[in-house]
């Protein structure tokens, strides 16, 4: 059996203000040492290791700080004496050589290396003056092959790849860059339409005397190259239509690596698989119809998970997963996942198409559902029927769902609620990195509703919409700004289940608040409200690449109408880490109102 820790599993519970301090200053500084230990370890092994090596040469090396470091780390100074003039004279002629080419590398073409002997007792100096630094002083780009032929599209192809060159005029001549630039430019030309592109000539011309290199460099782009036919191999159990309706590219289509590495990447990410590779061989005789190899490995279709848990919202669970990847032996992935939690209870079972030649997936499902919070009861059963479009940056949905609710708040009458609803999703996002976003913004919007006339108790039209979006703020710190707004248009919140109301407080919504707080009273229980409205300003500093500290402030509620809708304001602060799961939150909210103290602990990507 393996515990499995929820992904997105907020904890908050009430604690002492003197305790919390003290348990959170110490918590901090056990994690900055266990951060900063190995680097500062290191640091000092690395000192020691220089500072002992300096003692132990027998030759002191006399150079500016723009090469001495380059040569410490390439070249060896002698240990031993030298045990005659002869001895020496070759090390000098070695030594000489060895740091001239080196120097080279980075543009001092003018260097000289003498040794000065002193009085006895006292080491020889290692003397080098690198001389001035070569810099660019003129590039020069041609094309051959179809690229070069005489037309607009290609006029401005070119123009953009001359101006993407890396080693421009001004900057410092170095060999690596020389070599980066080249590949650089090569890269760009075959990544599209000229797969078999390759470099005819370079040449970088150096004058020493003048300090100056002029650079010249050729490519061939060779002919336009388009998609051939799929050459699918490790199928066994699937038909090919179930690899080819993941491709973004039609036979004919003008080559493109970049719809090759996701058509790639969307292979390895389907549960069917449990590797792929696409790659083509550009063979300049095939360029009207490139074969396109598509070499496989199937997973094993049933899986069964087993996982154990505990979160201080629903208290301790046990759960089974049992997936199957061909059910009916159609490629279809049936799911189904019985978890007990003590404040919730889900039994669900789904089946999902695979995604046909324009990228819709439609999914059958059914759920049962119990659950017991903040003193409301609720037992719910749904079945639902929705087409999803998953596209690189977009994704939506469209569904119909039926489901019937039975309240039961504490100290307030019963009530049972049914609705079919029809419900529509889109989400857009563009951010740099899925799991530690630094910079860009997910925007998501939500609209569906139901009427009486159609198997709902009450009429009712649902409105959602949030906003998420991070600035960087120099090297490494981040701004986080979240938005969200929801309104429910309907003439009484009866009779309406509580997935198309609104409760808010916790993680991703109002720290220092308990989960789902946030709403209307309805005897002692909290239930859903028509009007949602939250929001987050947080700055996170990262003293190291993983480590990091955050200042935040929540505010937010959810109410039955504008009109009795009363912010509630939470603040604090936390720690960030990094981990290999997704980041990792630690916070210390205070309720404004109270002054409530509170710690929430989240592992999940804030999506």
């Amino acid at each position: 059996m393996a515990i499995d820790y929820p992904t997105q599993s907020p904890v908050s519970f009430p604690i002492s203000f003197y305790g919390v301090c003290w348990l959170f200053i110490t918590l901090f500084a056990v994690l900055c040492l266990c951060a900063l230990s190995p680097v500062v370890i290191a640091a000092q092994a690395n000192q020691n290791s220089n500072s002992e090596s300096e003692s132990a040469a027998v030759v002191e090396l006399s150079a500016p700080k723009s090469v001495k470091k380059l040569i410490k780390k390439h070249i060896s100074l002698p240990e031993e004496p030298f045990a005659h003039d002869i001895a020496q004279a070759a090390f000098v002629r070695k030594i000489r050589q060895e740091i001239k080419e080196l120097l080279a590398t980075e543009g001092y073409f003018t260097s000289t290396v003498t040794l000065e002997d002193h009085l006895t007792g006292e080491k020889p100096t290692l003397k080098v003056v690198p001389g001035p630094r070569t810099r660019v002083t003129e590039v020069t780009i041609e094309f051959q092959g179809d690229l070069a032929v005489e037309a607009p599209e290609h006029h401005q192809r070119i123009e953009q790849l001359r101006a993407s060159w890396l080693l421009t005029p001004r900057k410092f001549f170095r060999s690596s860059a020389w070599e980066e630039a080249k590949a650089a430019l090569l890269s760009s030309v075959a990544e599209r339409e000229y797969a078999a592109a390759q470099i005819v000539s370079s040449q970088a011309e150096v004058d020493p005397a003048a300090a100056s290199a002029k650079l010249r460099i050729v490519i061939d782009s060779g002919p336009v190259f388009y998609f051939g036919d799929l050459q699918i191999t490790g199928l066994e159990r699937y038909d090919q239509s179930l690899i080819s309706n993941y491709a973004s590219f039609q036979k004919g289509d003008p080559y493109h690596r970049d719809k090759l590495l996701a058509f790639q990447a969307a292979l390895q990410n389907i549960p069917h698989l449990s590797s792929a590779s696409v790659s083509i061989r550009p063979d300049i005789a095939y360029h009207q119809a490139i074969p396109v190899e598509v070499i496989l490995t199937e997973a094993h279709s049933r899986r069964i998970a087993i996982g154990a848990g505990y979160s201080t919202n629903t208290g301790a669970r046990g759960e089974i997963n049992y997936r199957n990847y061909n059910f009916l032996n159609r490629a279809l992935n049936m799911s189904s996942l019985l978890r007990y939690e003590q404040k919730r209870q889900i039994f669900s079972a789904k089946i999902d198409t695979v995604p046909d030649e324009n990228n819709y997936l439609y999914s059958l499902g059914a759920r049962v559902e119990r659950t017991d919070i903040e003193d409301l009861r609720t037992f719910n059963q749904k079945v639902s029927l929705t087409r999803d479009r998953t596209m690189e940056k977009m994704r939506t949905q469209l569904g119909i769902a039926w489901q019937r609710e039975e309240r039961q708040p504490v100290g307030a009458p019963d009530t049972t609620a049914h609705a079919l609803a029809l419900d529509t999703w889109w989400r857009y996002h563009n951010v740099d990195n899925p799991l530690h976003a630094r910079r860009g913004h997910i925007t998501e919007m939500r609209i569906g509703g139901g009427s009486q006339y159609l198997l709902s108790k009450r009429d009712f039209v649902r409105t959602y919409a949030r906003h998420q979006h991070w600035w960087p703020i120099g090297a490494r710190d981040v701004l986080f700004l979240r938005a969200e707004v929801g309104y429910t248009l309907a003439s009484s919140r009866d009779g309406i289940p509580q997935e198309y109301l609104f409760r808010a407080g916790g993680i991703q919504s109002v720290r220092g608040y308990d989960f789902l707080s946030l709403g209307v009273r309805e005897g002692d229980a909290i239930v859903g409200g028509r009007t949602l409205g939250t929001g987050t300003l947080e700055y996170v500093r990262w003293f190291t690449e993983n480590w990091g500290t955050a200042l935040f402030a929540d505010v937010g509620d959810a109410a039955d109408s504008w009109r009795s809708f009363k912010p509630s304001l939470g603040y604090g602060s936390g720690i960030r880490w990094r981990s290999p799961a997704g980041p990792l939150a630690l916070d210390l909210a205070r309720r404004h109102d109270t002054g409530t103290l509170r710690v929430h602990f989240s592992i999940a990507v804030a999506f």
